[in-house]
């Protein structure tokens, strides 16, 4: 598998060290945890997520042979009002604003 770089965006939230959901589709009762401007960033690791082969009819009727492929997704660890941290996938981040 051929190593992928971290994206523009992702290295821009790793400079600045703070970020900033990207849309609304966060939950609000889970963005009420963080800070609404800037949420400050305690790392970021890039994540491989197995896929899975299913051979079983009994797992999925109608499907003898089904296969997920694995996915690899940045994630980013942030800080929560309270100093609790939480992992997000990057594509619900961007840059924090100056």
């Amino acid at each position: 598998m051929t190593e992928k770089a971290m994206p523009a965006e992702l290295a821009a939230i790793v400079e600045c060290g703070y970020a900033t959901w990207a849309s609304d589709s966060v939950d609000p009762e889970v963005r009420a945890r963080f800070d609404s401007e800037r949420i400050p960033v305690a790392g970021v690791r890039k994540v491989r997520v197995w896929g899975v082969q299913v051979d079983d009819e009994r797992e999925l009727p109608g499907l003898e042979r089904t296969q997920i492929p694995d996915e690899e997704l940045w994630e980013v660890n942030l800080v929560a009002l309270n100093g609790s941290k939480y992992e997000f996938d990057s594509t619900l981040l961007k840059p924090a604003p100056e």
